[in-house]
């Protein structure tokens, strides 16, 4: 399967799981949610939808596969950086306000995006 093909599905998926996770955090911080708590609930929200597509069209192929040991690996993957995802977002909230958070969080997570998708390639969607 070709790096571009996948990079181009990858990126499709990740925009809208970005949309999705953005809306999420940007609603509920709005509301009064706590960012941290708010980005959590964005970042659920966009994992749920991107593991099974990622999984499904991304990498889908002979050697890679969705299951409970893909599904292990993705949840070890997501925790480690909706970790770095909420203590950036949090910095970021206390060092200059919530709106310029909002606008920050597409940088933070683009960069989270790209070894997201290594550590997929070769890690998360493989038998």
């Amino acid at each position: 399967m070709s790096l571009t093909r996948q990079g181009r599905h990858y990126l499709t998926i990740g925009i809208v799981q970005w949309l999705l996770d953005w809306g999420v955090m940007v609603g509920l911080s709005h509301l009064g949610l706590a960012v941290e708590i708010a980005n959590i609930a964005g970042r659920v929200s966009g994992a749920a939808l991107g593991f099974w597509l990622n999984g499904r069209i991304t990498f889908a192929g002979d050697d890679t596969m969705v299951g409970r040991r893909q599904f292990l690996r993705f949840a070890l993957m997501w925790t480690f950086t909706t970790l770095l995802s909420t203590w950036a977002i949090g910095a970021i909230n206390r060092a200059v306000g919530l709106k310029w958070t909002w606008l920050a969080k597409p940088g933070v997570e683009l960069v989270l995006g790209a070894l997201g998708f290594l550590l997929s390639r070769h890690w998360v969607y493989r038998r």
